[in-house]
C-alpha cells in the first residue's frame, strides 16, 4: 500500500510538473506570428483594444493600417502608434475612414492597403471594430439588435469574405519548370475579436453576445475549410495560394475604455449584479494577452483567467491549444459549473424577485 502510494504521489508529481510547462508554453516557444516587416490590417484602430494591438505590433516591426469612421480620431490614433514603432525609418503607417458595415466598403479598403503596400496584399487582417449595447432583450427596439449584429456579427464577416478572396487567388509567380517545392511564404493571419459572452449566457447582452457568439461559429467554420485550401496548395504548389491562411478567434472579457463608459450607460442593474468582481484589463493588457497566445499558435484564445475557465468549459469541437491544461481545466470547470450556473440563475431570480420590474405594455 505504502509503494502504490509512493507511485502515486510521484505520478501526480510529474502530471504537475508537465502541466505547468505546458501552460508555460514550454514545449511551444517558436514565435509562430512574427509580425516584423509584415503590413498588418486592424479594424476599429483609432481606440481601445484596437489602438493598443496596433501600437503594440508596431513595437514589433509591423507595418500598420488602421481602419475607423472618424478621420480626427484616426489621424491621433496614428501618431500614437508611429511612436512605439522599432524600426521609424523604415516601417510604414497608414490609416483608412471606413463604415465596415458595408461590404463595398470592405472591398474598397483591401484595395487601397494593396495600392498602399506596393501591389501586395496585407499579411495579418485583424477584425477588431465592434461596439456593445446592454440591455434586456424586450427592452430593446428591434433596430437596435439589428445595429448589433451589423457591427458586431456582418462587419467581420463581409471583411473575412474579401480578405480570403483575395488571399485564397491562384499563385502567379514564376517557379522552374517540373518544381514540386512547395513555397515556403510565411502564413497569412485572419484574427476575428469575439468576446467571452460566447461563452455563457448573461443577463442584459441579448444584444450584443449573439453576434459574438455566432462569429466563434464562423471562425470554427474557416479554420475548418481552410484546411481545404492549404491542402491543395501543399498538393499543387504552382497552382494553389501564395501562402497558407490561419485563422484565430480572441475573445477578451471587460476592456477598461470609452466604449465600457457608454454601455455602462444602458446596463442594467442585473447585469452589473451578475459582472461583480469580474476581471477588468487595460486595452494593453488585452493586446499583450491576445498576441502571447498568437505567437503561441494559439486559436481560441482567452486573456485573462476567468475566460480561460469559461473557454474550457465550452470548448466542444473547437480546436483546442494546450491539450493538456484544456483537458485537464475542462473537468475541473465542468465540476465547477454544476455550483456556477444556479448560482448566476439564483442572482437574476432573486433580483426580479426583490425588485420592481419593466413589463411590456
Amino acid at each position: 500500500m505504502a509503494l502504490g502510494l509512493y507511485w502515486a504521489t510521484a505520478c501526480l508529481a510529474a502530471f504537475i510538473a508537465v502541466l505547468t510547462l505546458d501552460i508555460s508554453r514550454f514545449f511551444t516557444r517558436k514565435n509562430h506570428f512574427d509580425v516584423d516587416g509584415k503590413t498588418v490590417v486592424i479594424t476599429g484602430g483609432s481606440q481601445g483594444l484596437g489602438r493598443g494591438l496596433a501600437r503594440l505590433l508596431a513595437s514589433k516591426g509591423a507595418n500598420v493600417v488602421i481602419v475607423a469612421r472618424d478621420q480626427r480620431k484616426i489621424d491621433v490614433a496614428l501618431k500614437y502608434i508611429a511612436s512605439a514603432g522599432r524600426s521609424p525609418q523604415s516601417q510604414r503607417f497608414h490609416g483608412i475612414s471606413a463604415d465596415v458595415r458595408s461590404p463595398v466598403e470592405n472591398a474598397r479598403l483591401l484595395e487601397e492597403i494593396t495600392e498602399w503596400n506596393g501591389g501586395q496584399p496585407p499579411d495579418i487582417v485583424w477584425a477588431n471594430a465592434g461596439s456593445s449595447h446592454p440591455a434586456l432583450f424586450i427592452d430593446t427596439p428591434l433596430e437596435t439588435l439589428r445595429s448589433q449584429m451589423d457591427i458586431n456579427y456582418w462587419a467581420a464577416t463581409y471583411l473575412a469574405h474579401a480578405t480570403l478572396k483575395l488571399w485564397l487567388k491562384p499563385t502567379t509567380s514564376p517557379s522552374k519548370s517540373g518544381s514540386s517545392d512547395v513555397p515556403t511564404a510565411s502564413p497569412r493571419h485572419f484574427i476575428i475579436t469575439g468576446s467571452s459572452t460566447c461563452f455563457v449566457g448573461v443577463a442584459g447582452y441579448a444584444p450584443y453576445s449573439p453576434a459574438k457568439s455566432a462569429l466563434r461559429s464562423l471562425a470554427d467554420t474557416l479554420r475548418s475549410e481552410l484546411n481545404l485550401y492549404n491542402g491543395f496548395r501543399r498538393a499543387n504548389p504552382q497552382r494553389g495560394p501564395v501562402a497558407d491562411v490561419k485563422v484565430h478567434c480572441v475573445v477578451p472579457g471587460t476592456i477598461q475604455s470609452a466604449g465600457l463608459e457608454q454601455e455602462n450607460l444602458s446596463k442594467h442593474p442585473v447585469t452589473r449584479v451578475l459582472e461583480e468582481g469580474d476581471p477588468v484589463q487595460t486595452e494593453d493588457e488585452v493586446a499583450a494577452a491576445a498576441v502571447r497566445g498568437l505567437e503561441s499558435d494559439g486559436y481560441l484564445i482567452t486573456t485573462q483567467w476567468l475566460g480561460h475557465a469559461m473557454r474550457a468549459g465550452t470548448l466542444g469541437g473547437s480546436p483546442r491549444n494546450n491539450w493538456l491544461f484544456d483537458t485537464v481545466f475542462a473537468w475541473v470547470v465542468n465540476v465547477a459549473w454544476l455550483f456556477i450556473g444556479p448560482d448566476m440563475e439564483g442572482k437574476v431570480f432573486k433580483y426580479g424577485r426583490l425588485n420592481e420590474v419593466k413589463l411590456p405594455s
